[in-house]
């Protein structure tokens, strides 16, 4: 009589192979290669910012050049304006996102032009969305105080990934920008023009030196 132990064993074994959560090869690469293009992108926005002896106008510039290349201003842009976009007429649309760029440029190439401390970021876990992206979520320690959290949305594009979204503290940079945007479009009588009014005002604020 052939036992019929093995073959109950090897059974056994087959079902804890099959209960073992499986890691197709290319969603492990897309998180690899979704985590090092974040890790790329953060370390030169800091350097970017925090760089000594550096311009308020060079800063701007080299991170203008990261923001561009890295983040799809036009996604954003659609994002942030929501049922505006469609309003907007294409000359509106372009001075719009122009005027986004330079105000997120100028406020986060200034904002820690002074801060003297190390800065350290760290990748703490990817998560693919399929269709919709990669979101990678990390970790920017500082030098006697708290660490900041942050959590990159990416989508895929024919050149590699692109930044759709930033969300800070579990705060999302475009629904942010959305939500102070359409109340000063509604405060305008629900005109694009209100908001590239107030744009260019904020743009000009920005670009003014502080007084000594």
């Amino acid at each position: 009589m052939i036992s019929r132990r093995p073959v109950l064993l090897a059974a056994l074994g087959l079902l804890a192979s099959l209960a073992v959560p499986f890691v197709s090869p290319a969603r492990a690469d897309t998180g690899a290669e979704a985590s090092a293009f974040v890790t790329h992108l953060a370390d030169g926005a800091m350097q970017a910012m925090v760089g000594k002896g550096v311009s308020d106008q060079e800063r701007a510039s080299r991170f203008r050049t990261l923001f561009t290349t890295d983040v799809d201003l036009a996604d954003i842009g659609r994002r942030v304006l929501g049922r505006y976009w469609r309003q907007a007429n294409p000359d509106q649309q372009k001075e719009f996102l122009q005027l986004f760029e330079d105000v997120v440029v100028l406020t986060w190439s200034t904002r820690f032009k002074d801060y003297g401390g190390d800065l350290h970021h760290v990748i703490t876990g990817t998560i693919d969305d399929g269709d919709r992206g990669v979101t990678v979520s990390s970790r920017v320690d500082r030098e006697r105080q708290a660490p900041v959290n942050l959590q990159w949305r990416l989508k895929r594009t024919e050149g590699g990934f692109r930044v759709v979204d930033l969300i800070v503290e579990g705060t999302s940079m475009a629904v942010t920008y959305q939500s102070e945007y359409a109340s000063v479009i509604r405060a305008s009588g629900d005109r694009i023009d209100g908001l590239l009014s107030a744009l260019r005002a904020k743009v000009a604020e920005l670009r003014t030196p502080p007084a000594p």
